[in-house]
């Protein structure tokens, strides 16, 4: 099967050509306005079915180029969608015209929603036209679908997308975002079609299911994306959907926000042609963690009629992320190989792909997800913040938090020489070094929280746990004295990793680059026991305090 790719050098169809270049059964035509960038692209790969580069511009006779180039597929990766002029089906009509399957990447809401209009003339042609095979409708659809099934019915759907800042999103992308920014932006709100301010309106969020590490929590703005339009036809009864984007850094982020705010007062007319800017700034300013991700939120009724809520998650680390928007693509050309072949007509990819599709892809790339069910309010501290991941902590580590009252072992304790490693560690109550000495835990819950008694040979110091929220949400939180840590509980293994993501003095939140350092976890040893490691140091103290040792939950 042959695929001539549009944008085929670009952000997404490069990846789109890079998921699926072991695939002997497809050969593919890389094609754009610079026949130089796509030889480039093509050089730079290895396609086991063939590869050619060839010059098809979007605006010219695209019936002409498609005959002398004789694709069985197209797929349009270019865009943007939004941006596509007075004829912005061009390339669907020449499919139509000669007969040609087509896909698409669009996320532009009006052209997803608008190419329902060739559904008859497609089914007369025997042609596929599937519109918006990306991550907004597909995969957002096909998360929502999985977590709701079984359920009477889907009342709320929020989507947030948080991209990595060290990825080049695209001019497409960017040129995207700047033609809805300020604007009205139509979605679903309280059973009724309502408008919203593009890019302006937001929501925060933090993306990582319990036992990943999240990413830090992030200020999510309301973006124009096919599900907005889309959604009430496939949820019947829903009542309100909501979707944003979040970039990092968190100050271009706002900065954009605030020129919306010019659209939306009519000071400007778009922001469209700041797009050259916003991307060439976006390559240059590129704070923040080399790792993306997507949360879903699904609310509704379950079986029994009663009110269900279930959320998901994905992290693609470092430059995975923007193979996921290509997968829904590739999983619909493998489908067009191998069946079962979607039906013919015109219309939105969004029921054609499944969540269970996905998985291979995220497998390859090394994509986790994660879900949460909604605990009981009377389960542990421990059981209800991993919820689903519960299962996947080692047996020793899940004992000691499962609702325990008393824990005993040995430890060895290090303590940092400094002055203000001394100070430090006198305020918080640490205890003087010392090897095999005995420790006994005890654990207290009241109103939802764990307070930790631990007793080193005598010297005892406390500290309160708690579930985070707000900019700690995903988080455990532990207060020791004025201090108080955002630990990130990564399932790692056979380890429990506790990572600091946040920290804060009597109440204030402080620097992250002045947050504590050192390695902390829990394992099990070769005995089966529960062990653990901890380290606590600041860069100005260096090590204040290093215990580790072993418990057994008390009998």
């Amino acid at each position: 099967m042959k695929v001539l790719v549009l944008g085929g050098y670009g952000t997404f169809g490069s990846r789109l050509v890079r998921l699926l270049a072991d695939e002997p059964r497809l050969s593919f035509i890389v094609a754009g306005r610079s026949l130089d960038a796509a030889q480039a692209f093509c050089r730079s790969v290895t396609v086991r079915g063939g590869i050619e580069a060839a010059v098809v511009d979007r605006n010219g006779a695209l019936e002409d180029a498609f005959r002398a180039l004789k694709p069985d597929v197209v797929v349009d990766c270019s865009g943007p969608f939004q941006a596509y002029g007075g004829d912005p089906y061009r390339v669907v009509r020449a499919c139509l015209a000669l007969g040609i399957a087509y896909l698409d990447l669009a996320d532009g809401s009006a052209f997803v929603e608008g190419i329902a209009q060739f559904d008859a003339a497609a089914k007369a042609r025997g042609v596929v036209v599937l519109s918006g095979a990306s991550t907004f409708p597909v995969l957002s659809t096909a998360v929502v679908r999985a977590l709701s099934a079984g359920w009477r019915r889907v009342r709320d759907v929020v989507v947030a997308l948080a991209p990595s800042p060290h990825i080049d999103l695209g001019r497409s992308v960017i040129g995207a975002i700047a033609s809805y920014a300020g604007k009205p932006v139509r979605l679903w709100r309280g059973g009724r079609s309502a408008t919203g301010a593009g890019m302006i309106e937001a929501r925060r969020f933090t993306v990582g299911a319990p036992g990943m590490l999240p990413l830090v929590s992030r200020r999510f703005a309301l973006a124009d994306v096919p599900d907005l339009r889309l959604a009430p036809a496939l949820y019947p009864g829903l009542e309100s959907i909501w979707m944003g984007v979040g970039t990092l850094p968190a100050i271009t982020h706002r900065m954009l926000s605030a020129l919306a705010c010019l659209v939306r007062l009519r000071l400007l007319p778009s922001l469209g042609f700041l797009a050259p800017l916003f991307h060439a700034t976006s390559r240059v300013v590129r704070w923040g963690e080399a790792r993306g991700g997507m949360a879903v939120l699904v609310r509704g009724d379950d079986a029994d009629g009663m009110a269900a809520e279930r959320p998901w998650h994905v992290i693609a680390e470092g430059d995975t992320g923007p193979f996921i928007p290509a997968m829904a693509a590739a999983a619909l050309l493998r489908k067009m190989l191998d069946g079962p072949r979607p039906a013919a007509g015109a219309r939105s990819a969004a029921e054609d792909v499944t969540l269970d599709d996905y998985a291979p892809w995220f497998a390859a790339k090394a994509i986790r997800t994660g879900t949460a069910t909604v605990p009981a309010a009377a389960l542990p501290l421990y059981r209800r913040f991993f919820s689903d991941a519960w299962d996947a902590l080692p047996a020793p580590v899940r004992a000691l938090h499962d609702g325990g009252t008393l824990a005993r072992g040995r430890a060895d304790i290090e303590r940092g020489r400094g002055l203000l490693a001394r100070l430090a560690a006198a305020i918080i109550g640490f205890p003087p070094a010392g090897s095999d000495v005995p420790v006994a835990v005890s654990f207290a819950a009241k109103d939802g929280r764990e307070t930790w008694t631990r007793d080193f040979g005598g010297r005892r110091f406390s500290s309160v746990q708690f579930i985070g929220t707000g900019r700690s949400a995903g988080l455990i939180c532990e207060r020791f004295g004025p201090l108080t840590f955002g630990l990130a509980m990564v399932i790692d293994g056979e380890r429990l990793r506790l990572v600091t993501r946040r920290w804060s003095a009597f109440g204030v939140p402080m620097p992250g680059f002045l947050k504590p350092r050192g390695a902390a976890f829990e394992s099990v040893d070769a005995a089966g026991r529960f062990c653990f490691h901890v380290e606590i140091g600041f860069p100005w103290t260096g090590l204040i305090v290093r215990y580790r040792g072993w418990l057994e939950p008390a009998a």
